[in-house]
C-alpha cells in the first residue's frame, strides 16, 4: 500500500507554486534523503536508537535506577516503621507513666487525707488534754488560794482575838486580879 500523503502534498504544492515560480501543472519535489521520505527518515531513527539502547543496556539501567529507587522507598518506609512502632511504644509508656502518675496522685491524696484526720485527732485529743490540765491547775491555784486566804483570815482573827483578849483582860483586870491570878497558878504548881 503506497503513502497517499505524499500525492496530497504534492497536489496542493503544485496548485500554488511551482519549482520555476510560475503557477501552472509543475509538480513540488519532495525533501529526500538518500531516497528516502521524511517518514522513513523518522522511522530509520528511531530504529537506530532503539539500538542503541538496547545495545548500551539502557532499559537495565532504567530498571536499575528505578529498583535503586524503589529500594530507597522500602528503606524509608522500613524506617518509618521503625519510627512508628518507637512513637507508639514511647506513646504506651507514657500511657502507663500517666496511669501510675494518677493511681500515686490517688494514693497520695488519701495519705494526706489520712494524715490531715490523724493529726486532727491528734489535735483535738491535745486539746481535751491541755484543758483538761489547765482547769486542774486553776482547779489547784483556787484551792491554794482558797487555803491562803483560810489561813489569812484565821491569822487575822487570832490577832483580832488577841487584840480583843488583851483589851477586854487590861479592862477588867487590874494588878489585885493579876496577883490572885499569879498566886493560883504558883500554888498549881
Amino acid at each position: 500500500m503506497a503513502n497517499p500523503l505524499p500525492e496530497v502534498i504534492a497536489t496542493t504544492a503544485a496548485d500554488t507554486v511551482t519549482e520555476s515560480g510560475h503557477g501552472g501543472a509543475a509538480t513540488h519535489l519532495q525533501p529526500e534523503l538518500f531516497g528516502l521520505a521524511p517518514y522513513q527518515i523518522v522511522a530509520l531513527a528511531m530504529l537506530v536508537l532503539v539500538l542503541i539502547m538496547v545495545w548500551k543496556k539502557v532499559p537495565g539501567a532504567i530498571t536499575r535506577g528505578i529498583d535503586d529507587k524503589i529500594a530507597a522507598i522500602r528503606q524509608q518506609l522500613d524506617e518509618a516503621k521503625a519510627l512508628r512502632a518507637e512513637a507508639e511504644q514511647l506513646r504506651a509508656e507514657y500511657a502507663a507513666k500517666v496511669a501510675g502518675a494518677e493511681k500515686d496522685a490517688e494514693a497520695m491524696l488519701a495519705n494526706a487525707r489520712h494524715e490531715a484526720d490523724y493529726i486532727l485527732q491528734k489535735a483535738e485529743a491535745d486539746a481535751k488534754d491541755t484543758v483538761a490540765r489547765r482547769e486542774r491547775m486553776a482547779a489547784d491555784k483556787i484551792a491554794a488560794a482558797e487555803r491562803t486566804a483560810v489561813a489569812d483570815l484565821r491569822a487575822k482573827a487570832a490577832i483580832a482575838a488577841t487584840v480583843a483578849a488583851t483589851k477586854l483582860i487590861a479592862e477588867k483586870h487590874g494588878e489585885d486580879a493579876d496577883r490572885k491570878l499569879a498566886d493560883e497558878i504558883i500554888a498549881g504548881i
